[in-house]
């Protein structure tokens, strides 16, 4: 393998120069307060292509043997420092020693920044599919639009391209952190950690970066390395409406001492009794511990470890009924238990994460950073189960009055009001009549508690090369290896009164109704595991190696990867459902899949404020551990017909730069294929020939995906005055469904797959917030420290995410396989048209103040967010329970249907005040 990457190496770089050295400049950069040493500070020199970055002990070299001749002025910049300009005058055979470069900390910079990084910290613990989305890849840019698009469009759930959070990596000291199972960073594994979170590394979209391949929502690598950070603490505290109410945050940095040794330390919190949507308690303390040491001139090795144990009450979406009797901020999910607030849908994250870094300066222009982490720990998500009695969920279609009403011909008006009386004047969780309904049943638990659980241990380690083969050269390369050892179960939490709980499944009969065959009839108490329970092993490889080119007027990088992927089910139960060798217990076949890619992107530096920017790439990709095995709680079947994942990309970029005004213009074009989505729910009207029954709890499974993302970007800002700020973004896309994917639903209902051949999808839209996004803003800074902000964002084109069965053959077919005598074309297409969602404005401010008392910055920040307290809807799905024409037809004849869709709303008025202390 050695002699082929040398070899690759030779051949791609042949024929270009040699490396000789006639001039030099170096120099240090240190802080002006403190003296330490600034790492990663930016140093170019202006109206030329020359540019490098300080090493860990603040040095920077240019070694080129063409570097511009006579005078000439080196600028340095950093995030969080104020930039300064140094003359110098360059001569043949004179090398430049520039000693202690003072940069003075940006007061400015350093508000804006720990204000818009807090402003997303709901964003950053949201796991849940329903408010996906990529702010915090977005964080490290200081590109316009994407700054818009991660604080002020985020709120929305908006997705730059369309995007969603797996289709971005998130490194930490160069490992991935995205989540094998199903791909998309857990955020919520490092929240609270903000204050060492911000040395951050980001590459937009599938441009070149350092460390990895990337994907097609950009990368972004944390750097959490203790001598990376500024001498110093710092103290804040936070309050506000939305997901917590408090969060307080203590950190400290020695930076780099004089034996070498380093540290870094954070300790935070998070609490709530209750957030903006009512009964969603927040929970969550964050530990963070860095220590490194330099080893030598050559060598140092960095120990990083942080745990973060959270719990979050989640909310439903609901039917528009429901908000309309009970508001927007209703939650079904809660109730009151001897007067306090308890939800019944929590999810708990506990999952330490330690790290070991080594970085090995090779030579002036070769480093090898190589790494190992291990996670550990346990994800759990508590519900309400029960067994022969009344569904516990207060919305629950039953206990509205549209299931009274649903009738026309025999409308129970008195039920309805009933219905309509008991829901509006409480509405919430029952706990004390699940206590009272357990003991009347003698103790044996018709209703319970429990959590689904994934305990993961997952090893990951990876070796990273940079190096400047020549003035115009420079290769990146990484080998990258995970292993993954997920147990997966349901785990009892509390029998509300009871004392044992039978782990049967009562919809089923004999044999059927076990849960575990081996074990037939267990009775079960509060920890034990019952329902069901497996393991997944997983393992990834992959490598990638890049290489840049930079001249004095184009820029272009080559980048290839290659890896392999498997997968395998180990099941512990032997459900009855699934009594045969292998079906359910033991190991299912092992999945392989092998995935490679190319990319290339070019610049073309029209003049030193004018470039173009083109990118392309081809890639497959491992379909996740979710879309893989159908129905994995119960049985080791896997996706029918599954393969490896597509992604074409090509996008160009106009970018201009002047002192007054920045902008960049974007177009792209994106194709997703051969991607696998699967589905839970109960379907009514399914048909299935030589089944009477038409209802089931099923699993919908969709094959052959594809979606085509394309559209336009556009930030600019310009500095009008010293103080006043303009800027504006605008999002013009359409992510659509390019291909009519196979349907099949499985369940344990059915004895074998049902196929309903095409789910007819194409150019339907893609769900996932709003597809056009518009702002415009001003910010003032006022040369006393304070500032004040503000911004107008419109918001269209958000669609609702449409039921697939309804869009097969299963639609117009009766149970005999012949189309329904009473199908209409012309009913079928209104019923069968995507909801589109109204378009809206959200108006934000934001503003603060700091000082600088003896040594010291204090100072506090305030945002209002949607201060018009606008009513709006992020995201929705439609029901999957009326599945053909007929069951349709009936529901939606009513007023209010039985089975509408479900939505989520956006917040109203909130707020987040922030005050701290930095010394």
């Amino acid at each position: 393998m050695k002699y082929i990457f040398l070899t690759f190496c030779a051949i791609l770089f042949a024929g270009f120069p040699a490396y000789t050295q006639d001039n030099s400049i170096s120099g240090t950069v240190v802080d002006t307060y403190s003296s330490e040493p600034i790492s990663e500070a930016v140093i170019n020199i202006q109206n030329s292509d020359f540019r490098t970055v300080t090493n860990s002990d603040g040095e920077f070299y240019f070694l080129q043997k063409d570097l511009p001749i006579g005078e000439q002025v080196i600028k340095i910049s950093k995030p969080g420092y104020k930039s300064i300009q140094i003359p110098i005058i360059i001569q043949i055979d004179r090398p430049i020693h520039l000693k202690s470069i003072l940069l003075e900390v940006d007061l400015d910079a350093l508000e804006s920044e720990i204000g818009v990084i807090s402003l997303s910290d709901d964003q950053l613990d949201e796991d849940e599919g329903t408010s996906d989305n990529i702010s915090g890849l977005l964080q490290a840019s200081k590109d316009v639009f994407l700054n818009a698009a991660s604080y002020d469009f985020s709120t929305t759930f908006f997705r730059p391209r369309g995007y969603s959070s797996e289709h971005g990596k998130l490194l930490i000291n160069g490992l991935e952190m995205n989540k094998i199972y199903n791909g998309r960073p857990q955020w919520s594994n490092w929240g609270g950690l903000n204050d060492v979170q911000r040395n951050q590394m980001f590459s937009m979209g599938i441009s070149a970066n350092e460390y990895t391949f990337g994907h097609l929502a950009g990368t972004t690598n944390i750097i959490m390395r203790a001598s990376q950070y500024s001498k110093g603490g710092r103290i804040s505290y936070a309050s506000s409406n939305r997901s917590y109410r408090g969060r307080i945050i203590a950190s400290y940095n020695s930076g780099l001492l004089k034996n070498s040794w380093a540290y870094s330390v954070l300790i935070a919190r998070r609490y709530g009794d209750e957030g903006y949507i009512n009964g969603t308690l927040y929970d969550a303390n964050s530990f963070f511990a860095s220590v490194e040491r330099k080893l030598s001139k050559h060598h140092s090795l960095n120990l990083t470890a942080f745990y973060t144990p959270n719990r979050r009450g989640k909310s439903s979406p609901n039917t528009q009924e429901v908000y309309d009797l009970k508001g927007t901020q209703y939650n079904s999910y809660w109730g009151k238990q001897d007067g306090e607030i308890r939800n019944s849908r929590i999810r708990e994250v506990e999952e330490p994460i330690i790290m070991l870094n080594h970085f090995w300066n090779i030579s002036p222009k070769t480093e090898l950073n190589t790494n190992i982490g291990y996670q550990f720990g346990k994800t759990g998500n508590s519900r309400l189960g029960y067994d022969n009695v009344p569904n516990p969920d207060p919305s629950y279609y039953k206990n509205l009055p549209s299931y009274f009403l649903s009738d026309p011909n025999y409308p129970d008006y008195e039920g309805a009001y009933r219905a309509y009386s008991s829901f509006v004047n409480n509405g919430q969780v029952n706990w004390l009549n699940m206590y009272e309904t357990n003991i009347l049943y003698g103790g044996t638990s018709r209703y319970y508690l429990y959590e689904d659980r994934n305990d993961d241990k997952q090893l990951s380690a990876n070796t990273i090369l940079n190096s400047r083969l020549s003035d115009y050269i420079e290769l990146n390369a990484s080998f990258n290896y995970r292993n993954l050892k997920s147990s997966n179960f349901a785990s009892m939490i509390d029998l509300l009164g009871g004392n044992e709980y039978l782990d049967v499944d009562t919809f089923n009969s004999g044999d059927a109704a076990q849960n575990d065959l081996n074990n037939p009839n267990r009775l079960i108490g509060v920890g034990d595991k019952f329902k069901y329970n497996y393991e997944i092993d997983a393992t990834d490889y992959s490598g990638f190696v890049q290489a840049q080119f930079s001249y004095s007027s184009v820029n272009f990088y080559l980048a290839a990867k290659a890896g392999k992927t498997n997968y395998q089910r180990n099941g512990l139960y032997r459900n009855g459902s699934y009594p045969d060798t292998n079906e359910s217990f033991g190991k299912s076949k092992k999945l392989n899949f092998t995935t490679f890619g190319a990319k290339a992107g070019i610049t073309y530096k029209i003049t030193a404020r004018h470039a173009l920017e083109l990118n392309t790439a081809y890639f497959t990709s491992a379909p996740t551990i979710r879309n893989s095995f159908s129905n994995s709680r119960q049985n080791n079947s896997t996706v029918i017909g599954l393969t490896e994942e597509k992604n074409i990309n090509v996008d160009g970029n106009y970018i201009l730069r002047f002192p007054f005004i920045k902008a960049r213009l974007s177009g792209y074009y994106t194709l997703m294929q051969d991607g696998s989505e699967i589905s839970f729910y109960y379907a009514d009207g399914i048909s299935v020939p030589g089944r009477s029954a038409t209802t089931a709890f099923v699993q919908e499974v969709l094959t052959g995906v594809d979606k085509k993302n394309i559209g336009a970007e556009l930030g600019i800002e310009t500095q009008v005055t010293p103080t006043i700020k303009l800027k504006a973004a605008a999002a013009y896309g359409e992510n659509i469904y390019n291909s009519n994917p196979d349907l099949y639903i499985t369940s344990d209902d059915l004895d074998e797959p049902r196929f309903f051949g095409k789910s007819f999808l194409k150019n339907y839209k893609v769900a996932g917030g709003p597809q056009q996004a518009y702002q415009i803003g001003f910010e003032y800074r006022d040369p006393r420290f304070w500032w004040f902000g503000a911004t107008a964002n419109y918001f269209n084109q958000a669609y609702i995410n449409i039921s697939p069965l309804t869009r097969t053959e299963n639609f117009y077919l009766d149970n005999d396989g012949m189309p329904f005598n009473d199908y209409d074309p012309e009913k079928a297409r209104q019923l069968l048209k995507q909801e589109k969602f109204d378009p809206y404005m959200l108006v934000n401010i934001v503003g603060g103040k700091s000082w600088r008392v003896k040594g010291k910055y204090i100072g506090f920040f305030a945002v209002v967010s949607n201060i018009l307290n606008k009513q709006y809807k992020t995201g929705g799905f439609e029901q999957g329970r009326n599945s053909n024409f007929r069951t349709l037809s009936e529901d939606t004849a009513n007023d209010t249907p039985v089975f509408g869709s479900k939505y989520w709303h956006g917040y109203g008025t909130t707020y987040y005040i922030n005050a701290y202390i930095r010394f």
